[in-house]
């Protein structure tokens, strides 16, 4: 069995509490060296996980003859040149989402990992949860009929941070790191979840406003797009709504019921039918992204297929792209 020996380039939030753990809890993996640009942050995590090496240099990383995969938890913004030089190395790619900050840098990813034949993939981890599974499942059951429409529904309070002075915003509210504002960053891994259930997305459209003036991005979206098989979706997101406003749902209308569920807060699943209301709790594991890294680990190793590639993936970019009116 092929030994996974992790490089990770970024050790901030997402790593600490979602994907960094999981990597040596699979067999045959773990964890050889991490970077972050940062002196401080990549000693303190490898100190702080035993690990044995640290740089603040991700060529230096890549390079480093125990490293022989590389998981990349950065801004989308450096997604893709980290990708390439990794893939250009001979070392598989496991990168977060988005998987770049532009559709244009999702097809240079995928150029290469052609042309290298390295694999890359990409962390929409959600599709690899037992919550998003059993909505899966109860979809292909055919509980609620032919499904005829999709709608999504985000609502959020700004937070405090977002009043902070231009120069101290988020990375994710600076659209040259991001891609564009807080709907960049989120938004993907609804779409994806979208195109996992009912198949690609081959139009969308979309008005993007700033409504309430704390930064240069947009903070209210609405589109409209259609998948491959012709079903109609729509989406509204809003970033600076009042908290009595606050939503995270789905809702799937089919030809004989209802279902809904929550992308962000796993609230539970409600599926109303002609036999009643249904509602379905499910948990998911500690490390939320543990199920998809064991997937990725055992596609690299031969003893399973992992369907979040890179070209897998690229689909939810261009849907964002033409959202926002970048393409």
């Amino acid at each position: 069995m092929k030994i996974l020996r992790w490089g990770f380039i970024g050790c901030g939030e997402v790593v600490e509490r979602k994907s960094g753990p999981a990597f040596s809890e699979v067999e045959g993996s773990g964890v050889a060296a991490v970077m972050s640009r940062n002196r401080d942050k990549a000693r303190s995590y490898a100190e702080r996980h035993d690990i044995r090496k640290w740089y603040t240099d991700a060529q230096q990383l890549i390079d480093d003859p125990d490293v022989n995969a590389v998981y990349i938890a950065t801004p989308p913004s450096s997604h893709a040149p980290y990708a390439i030089m990794a893939m250009r190395a001979g070392k598989p790619v496991y990168v977060e989402k988005p998987l770049a900050a532009t559709y244009d840098d999702c097809a240079r990813i995928n150029r290469v990992s052609e042309q290298t034949g390295v694999p890359c993939f990409v962390a929409y981890y959600r599709r690899y949860l037992p919550y998003f599974q059993r909505v899966k499942d109860i979809l292909d059951s055919g509980r609620i009929g032919k499904t005829v429409s999709v709608a999504v529904r985000f609502a959020t309070p700004p937070r405090q941070l977002d009043y902070d002075r231009p120069e101290s915003l988020p990375w994710r509210l600076q659209p040259d790191i991001s891609g564009g504002g807080y709907f960049y960053d989120l938004a993907p891994h609804q779409m994806d979840l979208l195109q996992h259930l009912f198949g690609v997305i081959i139009e969308a459209r979309g008005i993007c406003a700033n409504r309430g003036a704390l930064y240069q991005p947009e903070d209210s979206v609405a589109a409209i797009f259609e998948f491959e098989d012709g079903l109609p979706g729509s989406g509204s997101w809003s970033f600076v709504g009042h908290e009595s406003a606050r939503e995270d749902r789905i809702q799937v209308v089919g030809t004989l019921g209802e279902l809904s569920f929550s992308v962000f807060s796993y609230a539970p699943i409600v599926l109303h039918t002609s036999q009643g209301t249904e509602t379905i709790r499910v948990d998911n594991p500690t490390y939320v992204q543990y199920p998809i890294v064991k997937t990725v680990i055992e596609h690299l190793q031969g003893r399973a297929v992992c369907q979040c590639t890179s070209v897998a993936a690229t689909p939810t970019n261009w849907v964002l792209d033409r959202i926002l009116g970048k393409i």
